[in-house]
């Protein structure tokens, strides 16, 4: 809800078609990538219109608050690679607030124990299966039997597309179970017998034909990566978070799109969208809005269905999505003493008594929320792996809360006071785009859009989880539009587009700009 709010076309424009459009960009969707693309295009001086079906912004980047602290309601810190969340962060006045977590690590959560997480890992897959830790978590006999791997037949190409059967195959059961589900499924959501390899593990297949083994090319892949990290100067944490919390990011997003008057309406759901003899025009519930160019920022099945007859019936095909609830107690000061399973626990696959698939210790894992805090405790159970409902589905907030306290004492291992408040989130996502088909889905409706003028899809449906991979994508898409639309020699907010321009367009080995037969990047 911002000043200025556009007014739906007229009944007369609607059926000309021909009026000069009210907006140059209207972007559905005020999730990160949505008010990334809206930041970038009206810090330039377009007239923007962010239309959120929601009552508020952010997406899973969004904030809430508990017992008077601002927490996160969602993503809780962004990975490093690449850099372009923390370059974004910087643009925002944040550059002083990123932070790193603690480094203590996570532990797992296995029948009737829990040990530390091993640290010599790939997404759970052991470099070394018969390293101290490794044995703590799968016995001997699972490290003997993940060891095999280096015993078996040389792999001489690594061309397996999905994960779980891969380590199935290379190191047994029980290590995928214990190591790879609870790690891979709990950051991706997934069922791992359905993880792209290509896309969850880059580099692995590759390493896997240089090094015969599994273990031998997770040990590969690590030590590139090690290496590429002190190569570029971030030889810290895979990932990082801010101060007072990620959803910060989309507030200052937000507020600078505001201040270079973009209007941002909460509570208006985009119906359809359809192509015009001068853009496009989106019917919400709210009436319609017309613009010269339009972003798409919505969850996959959300964008599908907006887009509708404009991709077609190939790229609008119905997948099913995944639910996820996130459940956020606040425990009252000496509930937890120390942090006695490190920054949070992982949930493995065979593990019995507990519900969730992972808990968050949110004030052990963040030295700004410990002091925040002040003595109070802070834990987070996430419910919904994408194998299977939430456990907390069907229940109330009341009963949700006291599910995810039992869980609590259960990890944790100490029993716990009541709550001083608890708040729960429900998020309905679209299919993983880490599994195995996704990224054809995912390029398919790129295809699909990029066949129309001024017609971006930018997010998670097109782009993969996570910012690191939704920032840089929703920033390339606004350039396009400047670069294809509105780059008007002499316009003040153009001129800059140019020195853009080459410095994002690819180049062969004599520094020449790289492009097709069109004449585009």
């Amino acid at each position: 809800m911002t000043d200025d709010l556009a007014q739906p076309s007229s009944a007369a424009d609607a059926s000309a078609g021909r009026s000069a459009p009210t907006h140059d960009a209207i972007v559905l969707g005020a999730g990160v990538a949505g008010l990334t693309v809206a930041h970038d295009l009206a810090g330039r001086g377009y007239r923007v219109l962010v239309l959120e079906a929601s009552e508020r912004l952010g997406g899973v980047a969004s904030g809430i608050e508990v017992d008077g602290l601002a927490l996160d309601a969602g993503a809780e810190s962004f990975a490093t690679r690449g850099g372009a969340v923390a370059e974004l962060a910087a643009e925002l006045g944040l550059a002083d607030d990123i932070v790193d977590p603690n480094p203590a690590g996570a532990w797992l959560q296995l029948p009737g124990r829990a040990v530390p997480l091993p640290k010599q890992t790939l997404l759970g897959i052991p470099a070394v299966p018969l390293a101290r830790d490794v044995i703590d978590a799968l016995g001997w006999g699972g490290a003997l039997r993940a060891y095999g791997d280096r015993l078996m037949p040389v792999l001489k190409i690594g061309k397996d597309e999905a994960l779980g059967p891969l380590v199935r195959r290379r190191m047994g059961q029980k290590a995928l179970d214990r190591l790879v589900a609870p790690l891979a499924g709990g950051v991706y959501s997934a069922d791992p017998d359905l993880l792209d390899v290509a896309v969850v593990a880059p580099g692995l297949n590759n390493a896997i034909t240089r090094a015969g083994s599994l273990s031998g090319a997770v040990a590969l892949v690590l030590e590139e990566r090690a290496g590429a990290a002190k190569q570029v100067g971030r030889p810290g944490s895979a990932v990082q978070g801010i101060r007072g919390g990620i959803h910060r990011i989309t507030a200052a997003l937000a507020e600078r799109a505001r201040e270079h008057r973009a209007e941002l309406r909460t509570g208006v759901r985009a119906v359809s969208a359809a192509k015009t003899a001068t853009g496009w025009r989106v019917q919400t519930d709210a009436g319609s809005f017309d613009a010269s160019s339009l972003v798409v920022a919505l969850p996959e099945r959300e964008a599908r269905r907006v887009l509708g007859d404009a991709i077609g019936p190939a790229a609008r095909a119905d997948e099913p999505g995944v639910t996820v609830e996130l459940v956020t107690l606040v425990l009252p000061a000496g509930a937890v003493s120390g942090d006695p399973r490190g920054t949070g626990v992982l949930v493995a696959a065979d593990a019995t008594g507990v519900r969730a698939k992972a808990m968050t210790h949110s004030s052990a894992k963040w030295s700004w929320l410990r002091e925040a805090a002040a003595g109070r405790e802070v834990v987070r159970l996430s419910y919904g792996s994408g194998i299977a409902a939430p456990a907390t589905e069907g229940l109330d907030d009341a009963a949700a809360a006291a599910l995810a306290l039992e869980d609590a004492k259960t990890i944790l291992g100490i029993d716990l006071p009541q709550p001083l408040a608890s708040a729960r989130v429900r998020w309905e996502q679209g299919q993983p785009s880490s599994i195995v088909g996704a990224k054809r889905r995912q390029q398919a409706l790129r295809d699909a859009a990029a066949e129309h003028e001024n017609l971006e899809v930018v997010g998670a449906a097109v782009a993969g989880t996570g910012l690191a991979q939704v920032v840089p994508d929703a920033r390339e898409a606004a350039l396009r539009i400047r670069r294809e639309r509105f780059a008007i020699a002499g316009t003040p907010w153009t001129e800059d587009l140019d020195d853009e321009a080459a410095a994002t367009e690819p180049e062969d080995a004599s520094g020449t700009p790289v492009t097709d037969g069109r004449g585009e990047a």
